[in-house]
């Protein structure tokens, strides 16, 4: 299984789609086959489901997403894992180990701004 942590510094981050970095983990027969760290390519209006569905994504993980983010994902089998915090580094030995479990997702309307990878002009209001 392939995994998308969004990722500040060390942290998950709290929000998906304004973080600066993802970490890219590859898990099979529960060890850590590979481990990438990549710049967010940009928080465009439907452009990361499918950009992390290109590169072959089975789950994303972090703090918060919006509601209209997690259909995205859904519908492209990307099953995203919310309501996270803390070192990425113990999150992936959760992965690992198959301990992580998920919550709310701690992003609400609007709560990004300011915050890392700037969104760009949408026509769909506030919802993300």
């Amino acid at each position: 299984m392939k995994i998308a942590i969004a990722t500040d510094g060390n942290y998950v981050s709290s929000h998906f789609g304004r973080c600066p970095l993802f970490t890219i983990v590859e898990i099979q027969n529960n060890k850590e086959i590979s481990r990438e760290v990549i710049k967010n390519p940009g928080h465009h209006p439907g452009y990361l489901p499918q950009y992390l569905a290109k590169i072959g994504v089975d789950y994303v993980v972090a703090g918060g997403m919006g509601p209209r983010a997690v259909d995205l994902f859904r519908q492209l089998n990307i099953e995203p894992i919310l309501g996270i915090d803390g070192m990425v580094e113990s999150v992936v030995e959760k992965l690992v180990k198959g301990t992580l479990e998920g919550g709310d997702s701690t992003c609400k309307p609007g709560f990004g701004r300011g915050y890392g990878i700037d969104k760009t002009e949408c026509d769909h209001g506030e919802e993300n």
